[in-house]
């Protein structure tokens, strides 16, 4: 518990309900807390980050504010770009490895506004 008496961590994905909001645990498609930002917001800017999962690297793109069907055929160009596997959830596509110069490279070709986030 922190000092507001909240407990920290916890569920996070479920297979059953995907990405899980971490203040109400639900599902975010379901979430009506105020933490949670409302899915397909954009402020315009796709942010690409490296992630680490299981000693393993993820490059994470986010704020592409596209329909489902426009964005898994984004993730699926992506990943023949990179040459690697990934999936798309929830609005955010995930491609396997550090891909993050080839995809900010493919994006800005494709006339996105692009930032590197993370370290």
């Amino acid at each position: 518990m922190n000092k507001d008496g909240e407990t920290r961590g916890g569920l996070i994905y479920s297979t059953d309900g995907g990405r899980m909001c971490p203040a109400c645990r639900r599902p975010l498609a379901q979430c009506a807390c105020s933490k949670a930002k409302p899915a397909g917001s954009s402020d315009g800017i796709v942010r690409v980050s490296r992630e680490s999962r299981v000693g393993k690297s993820v490059t994470v793109i986010r704020g592409l504010a596209l329909e489902s069907a426009a964005l898994n055929e984004l993730g699926r160009r992506l990943k023949a770009t990179c040459g690697a596997g990934g999936t798309v959830k929830d609005g955010v596509v995930e491609i396997q490895g550090d891909h993050r110069d080839k995809v900010m490279a493919a994006l800005c070709g494709q006339g996105w506004t692009v930032k590197q986030a993370g370290g």
